[in-house]
Order: C-alpha cells, then sequence, then structure tokens
C-alpha cells in the first residue's frame, strides 16, 4: 500500500496537499504522522524522517521500495500511477495552465508564506489586520491569488478551479486554510470558493484531523506565544 510520511495536520502546509488530493480523489494509502519537534539534525523528526528520505522533509510517499519527495513530484507521480482519475485536467491546454499555477505555488508567495504560516486551529484576525496594513508584499502576493482564481473560476464554470476538483486545487488549499485564520480580505466570489474547498471531504476530513491534534509548538506560533 502506499503511505504518506506527513508532518502536523495543523502547521504543515505541504504535507496537506498529497494528503487532500489522495483522500479526496479516493486514492487508498497509510498515513503515517512525524510530529514536528525541531528541525535540527538531532530532532526525533529528522531522526525518523532520515531513512526514508534524504531531502529530510515531509511530505513523502513510498510505494514499496520506491520515495518520492517534493509536492509537485508526488503529485505528477500519483496522475501517472492513476491515469483513469484524470488528477490533471483532460484537455492538453488547461493541463499546462494547472501545471504553471501549481508550479507557481510551490516556488512562489514568499511573503504571504512566512507573514501568515498556516495555523488551522488558530484564528489571527488582528495579527491578519497588521499583516495586511504594513506588508505590501503580502497583499501583491494575495492580489495574484485572487486574480489567478478569478480567472480560473470564470474559465472554467467553477465551482473547482479547473472546473472539477484536480491537483491545483489540492495545491492551494493550503492557501484557503491562511486566508481563513488571518482574515485577509477577499471578494465574494473568492470567499465562495473558498467555502467550497473548505467542504471538501478530503478538506474538511484534513482540517478535523488538525483540530483534534491539539499540539501546541511554540516555534510554530509567532502570534501566539503566551498561549
Amino acid at each position: 500500500m502506499l503511505k504518506l510520511y506527513i508532518g502536523n495536520k495543523n502547521y504543515s502546509s505541504w504535507s496537506m496537499r498529497p494528503w487532500v488530493l489522495m483522500r479526496q480523489a479516493g486514492i487508498e494509502f497509510e498515513e503515517v504522522p512525524l510530529r514536528f519537534d525541531s528541525f535540527s539534525a538531532d530532532s526525533r523528526f529528522k531522526q525518523r524522517l532520515g531513512p526514508i528520505s534524504p531531502a529530510g522533509k515531509v511530505p513523502v510517499l513510498t510505494d514499496g521500495g520506491l520515495a518520492v519527495w517534493d509536492t509537485l513530484a508526488i503529485a505528477e507521480y500519483l496522475a501517472e500511477r492513476f491515469p483513469e482519475l484524470h488528477l490533471w485536467p483532460r484537455e492538453a491546454p488547461a493541463r499546462a495552465r494547472a501545471r504553471s499555477v501549481c508550479a507557481e505555488m510551490h516556488s512562489g508567495f514568499g511573503a504571504l508564506r512566512g507573514a501568515c504560516g498556516m495555523n488551522i486551529e488558530a484564528r489571527l484576525p488582528e495579527a491578519g489586520a497588521l499583516i495586511w496594513r504594513d506588508r505590501a508584499d503580502v497583499r501583491a502576493d494575495v492580489a495574484r491569488i485572487v486574480a489567478m482564481w478569478q480567472e480560473l473560476l470564470a474559465g472554467h464554470g467553477g465551482p473547482m478551479l479547473f472546473g472539477r476538483f484536480t491537483i491545483a486545487d489540492a495545491f492551494y488549499a493550503p492557501v484557503v486554510m491562511r486566508f481563513r485564520t488571518y482574515a485577509l480580505p477577499v471578494p465574494e466570489d473568492v470567499a465562495a470558493y473558498m467555502d467550497r474547498v473548505c467542504a471538501l471531504p478530503g478538506v474538511a476530513a484534513w482540517i478535523d484531523g488538525a483540530l483534534a491534534e491539539q499540539d501546541f509548538l511554540p516555534f510554530e506560533e509567532p502570534y501566539r506565544t503566551g498561549r
């Protein structure tokens, strides 16, 4: 059986992508959680992960003796392993566009990532308001994402970015979590898309798992260090 090694659901946006993709697509897998303690070389997290992946990061997908790391590589592997599921859009132009927006998410939006770390359990509107006021780079990242989502939803008729659920929606699900946690302002059509994403069974299951963890990690909580 496929195994997916993941970090804490509350914090690990990278782990969320393939987990949601597989769960939503109905791909059976064994979940292997690796709790974040720290990311130093001698941490328990690194010690457990080291024999599985030389990259030393989650997520990692294993299939028998094969280990696949990096979310884009995992998504591509799953798309090839399960072609009947059409995890990418069916039409070649749409597939190319979906790969482009996933690659943009994979390598970009550093300001949003850095200022608004994923924290599903938290509600941090005050922090979000200050970030929105003071960080033009975050506002620029949000504006780009909003414009992208609006264009794709209008071009493909919704309810998901490419009409039906694809890898692209899984890749942007952690962004939905960030927008919600920090109450970042978005237009009504984008807010409606976010609600639809959160209602997906795969996403709802991840959120439930994150809320059940109750595992407060101070180094992941820059806005709630007094908790």
